[in-house]
């Protein structure tokens, strides 16, 4: 795999206001820790030799977890654990991310009420910036997208194109740019852009 060479990123600044996320609190990683993700995406040395557990909540010792999951017919684990979540109208919420063999489910670990279930097969597509944050959106054409935020982004990655893959025989695209478009609702559209800056990356988004 060909070493990752950083490139200068411009973002074009939009004429909507939007909100800016203080940037994240890491030093920016030297080169002998950059390595790619996909052959783009700059890994962190700790993300690199993190091993990929799949389940981070131990599920079947979560009874409200379990029952959504038998609701539904659904077993299999593949990935769990808690990540950050975009509304529509940008606020953060925390939220427990499961995969499985045949769908996404987003849960309020609160609560522990379903707030959505998508299947494998409407994934068209997972948008990623090409540096070292924890940001990525999942776009389901037939719906609205989701934006999400995740220390264990390359491996939720990873997950879900080997799972659509294998549950509908479609591999969903990953694209990687520095700034992307998403659905955030109907008929709300929200730009994300990500900046080096020192000590860390800023990220913004903005209504479209």
């Amino acid at each position: 795999m060909d070493k990752f060479r950083s490139r200068k990123v411009q973002i074009q600044t939009p004429e909507a206001d939007g909100e800016t996320l203080e940037p994240e609190n890491r030093s920016r990683p030297s080169e002998e820790d950059q390595e790619p993700f996909m052959g783009i995406k700059v890994r962190r040395r700790a993300s690199l030799h993190r091993d990929y557990r799949g389940d981070y909540l131990d599920v079947p010792s979560q009874y409200a977890l379990m029952k959504i999951l038998d609701k539904q017919g659904d077993r299999k684990v593949l990935f769990a654990d808690k990540v950050l979540k975009f509304t529509g109208s940008g606020k953060m919420k925390r939220r427990v991310l499961l995969i499985t063999e045949l769908a996404i489910y987003i849960v309020n670990p609160e609560t522990g009420a379903l707030k959505r279930r998508i299947t494998l097969g409407a994934i068209e597509k997972l948008c990623l910036s090409e540096l070292s944050d924890n940001f990525f959106a999942i776009v389901i054409p037939s719906e609205f997208d989701i934006l999400m935020a995740s220390t264990r982004k390359s491996e939720i990655v990873t997950v879900l194109v080997d799972a659509a893959k294998s549950a509908s025989d479609y591999e969903p695209e990953v694209a990687f740019a520095n700034t992307f478009e998403y659905h955030a609702a109907a008929e709300l559209i929200k730009e994300v852009q990500f900046e080096e800056v020192e000590g860390g990356i800023k990220t913004r988004i903005v209504a479209k």
